[in-house]
């Protein structure tokens, strides 16, 4: 199994290693160099002393091919994607934009037909998502095939599930770039309460113990909210204390059918004035895939959603135009004068609006009025 990734990248190419942050970029010289290698000799010299520079603890003086994996160009140039590999999940958060959680999806070899399909279209960084991922009967199988295609693998999980000896036998041949743990609470209390699951705070600390120890690149996503909203700074502290990094969430958004359901669960006293929406490349460098591999611009704009398994990638040839259209400012947006400095863009606009959200949730008119 590799250990290194040369790949185009957008307009460049880079050098990156799975479960590492650090990388560098590769001149297209040098990229056609080792693509053209044939893997059964060492690599050249400058990449040997690259890689000793770089990541010491990695011996890059065998077979280049035992241990570099070269990725294709790719005419769709596509980088990033997400996939939701199933909705179910072991937990019932009240917060939670996917609304009901349902355990249904493609059967695995439709799924490695779209991650086939994901790497062909050049993406090379994944965000592996649920729903709870870990609880997918495919998600080991799934989770090799995308790191064998040569991908950067961010799972995104509660941790519930990672003390699990397969699991962390798998990250530990198949290094993630990423583990993004969602948290929920630093007391039982509040977080059996937020995910409606009794015992829900002790398979959390178990895994995260786990995860710990096995060193896994961990990142929490902080999330805020009614239930347990006096706890953000213990939170934060159990953050530090472990050494992780961290980012804090709270603004709830409503679930992806249009339900104010998610937004009880906000707490009102830390609602954030978000930054203005400055654009984003969805649909044009970025995709999302769902359990059933429609894919959409993102998670939040899932209109006009294309079949992979029916329409192979041929079928993101009309996600740009799909993505254009997506991001105009129309229905209860049309004509806003203030639309140049608007906060969120016009699918979740659509999502406020369709959940009867109060406009001093999301939109600047409802805050001015507020203030």
């Amino acid at each position: 199994m590799h250990s290194l990734i040369a790949s185009p990248f957008l307009e460049d190419h880079l050098l990156v290693r799975p479960g590492a942050r650090g990388g560098f970029m590769l001149p297209a010289h040098r990229y056609e160099e080792l693509r053209a290698h044939d893997g059964a000799g060492s690599g050249p010299a400058w990449l040997v002393d690259a890689v000793r520079g770089q990541w010491p603890d990695l011996d890059p003086t065998g077979p280049l091919g035992g241990y570099l994996l070269v990725r294709r160009p790719s005419a769709w140039g596509y980088s990033r994607a997400s996939w939701e590999i199933n909705l179910g999940c072991n937990y019932k958060c009240k917060h939670c934009y996917l609304g009901l959680k349902v355990n249904s999806g493609m059967p695995l070899a439709d799924k490695l037909q779209c991650l086939q399909i994901m790497a062909e279209a050049g993406v090379l960084w994944l965000q592996i998502t649920g729903g709870e991922p870990t609880v997918d009967k495919d998600f080991i199988a799934s989770y090799r095939a995308a790191y064998s295609l040569g991908m950067m693998i961010t799972v995104s999980t509660n941790a519930s599930l990672l003390w699990r000896q397969n699991l962390l036998d798998l990250f530990r041949e198949c290094p993630p770039y990423r583990v993004t743990v969602s948290m929920y609470g630093a007391t039982k209390a509040s977080y059996d309460e937020l995910t409606q699951r009794q015992g829900a705070w002790d398979v959390f600390v178990q895994g995260m113990n786990a995860a710990r120890r096995a060193r896994l690149p961990l990142r929490m996503s902080v999330i805020v909210t009614e239930d347990n909203a006096a706890e953000e700074q213990s939170m934060i502290d159990l953050c530090q204390g472990w050494g992780l990094e961290y980012n804090v969430f709270t603004n709830m958004t409503p679930t992806i059918y249009g339900g104010a359901e998610s937004l009880t669960a906000q707490s009102k006293e830390h609602l954030r004035l978000r930054k203005p929406f400055g654009g984003c490349n969805a649909g044009h460098t970025f995709f999302h895939t769902d359990p059933h591999g429609l894919v959409s611009i993102c998670k939040i704009g899932r209109d006009d959603q294309i079949s992979l398994p029916s329409e192979g990638i041929d079928g993101l040839a009309r996600l740009g135009a799909i993505a254009d259209r997506l991001m105009l400012r129309t229905g209860g947006c049309t004509g806003c004068q203030l639309s140049g400095t608007c906060t969120v863009c016009r699918p979740l606009a659509k999502h406020y609006q369709e959940a009867k959200a109060p406009l001093g949730s999301y939109c600047q008119h409802g805050i001015k009025k507020a203030g």
